[in-house]
C-alpha cells in the first residue's frame, strides 16, 4: 500500500468522480483507475461503487475513507512539524553559561529568542568554562557561553564581547575613598578574592597580570567559583575583587563598584560549541546572543 494510493482514494471519495479527482490531483485518469484497482486488490475488498453517475463509497469504503483521511492529516502534521524542526523553529536547546553572562548578554538574548521562537524550550545551566567543556563533549550541552581563552581542537569559540575589569570593594573602606577611578597600586597590601585558576584560567591570569602591572602580587585570601559568591564575600568585608564590568548589575548591600585607572584589562566572553555538531536552533540562539552583545 502506497501513500499515493491513499491520496488518490481520498480525492475520488471527496469528488465522487474519477475525472474531477484526476484534475484535482493533476494526473491523467487511467493511472488513477489503475492505482485504485491495485489498492482494492491488496485490501481484498471493494471501496468504491462505480456507475454512470460517478462513484460512491461502499460500507467498507466509508470506514476506510475516515481512517485514511485521519492518517493523511497526521502525516501532514508530522511533515509540518519536521519542517519547523529543520528550520529551528521548534525543539530543545541546552545552554551552559558562566555567571558573568547572567549579568550582561544572556537576559536580553533570551528575551529576544523566546519572542522569536516560542516553541523552542531553552534549558539553562550555570556552569564554569571547564564544566561547559566537559558537558559539551558529553553532548549534554548544545551551546556554551564561556570565558576565553579556550584552546580545544574539537570545540569552536566565537567571541561575543570584551569587558573591562572593574573593582568590587567593601563600601566605606578607607583605601577607596571618594567615587572616582581607583589606582590599583593603592590596594597592594589588601586581601583579594578571585575565582580559582582551574575553572577560569583566562580570568585568573588576567587579574594576576593586571596586579603585576601595577607593581604587586595580589594577596589572595579566598577563592570563590561563582561571581555572586565573590561579590558576597566582598560585601562582608573579606577583601577586594576585580570583576568584569557587567557584574555591576549585581547589586549587593556593602559593595561599591569602581573603575580602575590606567590601561584597561579586558576579559573576553564568547560562545562555545562542538565543531562536529550542526543545529539550526543553536544557530538561532547564537544570533540572538550576537545581537544582544552588539547592543551592550
Amino acid at each position: 500500500m502506497e501513500l499515493r494510493q491513499l491520496r488518490y482514494f481520498v480525492a475520488i471519495a471527496e469528488e465522487g468522480n474519477f475525472s474531477r479527482a484526476a484534475r484535482r490531483l493533476h494526473v491523467s485518469q487511467p493511472p488513477l483507475s489503475t492505482q485504485i484497482k491495485s489498492l482494492e486488490d491488496e485490501l481484498g475488498m471493494r471501496l468504491l461503487e462505480r456507475s454512470n453517475r460517478g462513484v460512491s463509497l461502499t460500507a467498507a469504503g466509508s470506514v476506510f475513507y475516515e481512517e485514511t483521511r485521519a492518517v493523511l492529516a497526521r502525516l501532514e502534521h508530522a511533515r509540518g512539524k519536521a519542517l519547523r524542526a529543520d528550520r529551528g523553529d521548534i525543539g530543545m536547546l541546552a545552554v551552559g553559561f558562566v555567571s558573568i553572562a547572567d549579568y550582561g548578554v544572556l537576559p536580553p538574548a533570551l528575551k529576544h529568542f523566546r519572542a522569536s521562537f516560542p516553541l523552542v524550550e531553552v534549558q539553562l545551566h550555570e556552569l564554569t568554562t571547564d564544566a561547559q567543556i566537559r558537558e559539551l563533549r558529553a553532548t549534554r550541552l548544545d551551546l556554551g557561553i564561556a570565558l576565553a581563552p579556550v584552546d580545544e581542537p574539537d570545540l569552536e569559540f566565537e567571541r561575543l564581547l570584551r569587558e573591562e575589569l572593574v573593582l568590587a570593594a567593601p563600601s566605606g573602606h578607607p583605601a577607596v575613598k571618594g567615587s572616582g577611578a581607583v589606582d590599583l597600586r593603592a590596594l597592594a597590601k589588601e586581601s583579594f578574592i578571585i575565582p580559582p585558576r582551574a575553572i577560569g584560567p583566562g580570568l585568573y591570569d588576567l587579574i594576576i597580570s593586571h596586579c603585576h602591572a601595577a607593581g604587586f602580587a595580589p594577596r589572595i585570601t579566598q577563592h570563590a567559583r561563582q561571581m555572586q559568591t565573590v561579590v558576597g564575600l566582598v560585601s562582608s568585608g573579606m577583601g577586594f575583587a576585580l570583576v568584569p564590568a557587567s557584574v555591576r548589575n549585581l547589586k549587593r548591600t556593602g559593595v561599591q563598584y569602581r573603575p580602575l585607572r590606567g590601561k584597561a584589562a579586558l576579559v573576553e566572553i564568547g560562545t562555545l560549541r562542538r565543531r562536529d555538531a550542526q543545529s539550526r536552533v543553536r544557530d538561532h540562539f547564537t544570533e540572538a546572543l550576537r545581537r544582544a552583545a552588539s547592543s551592550t
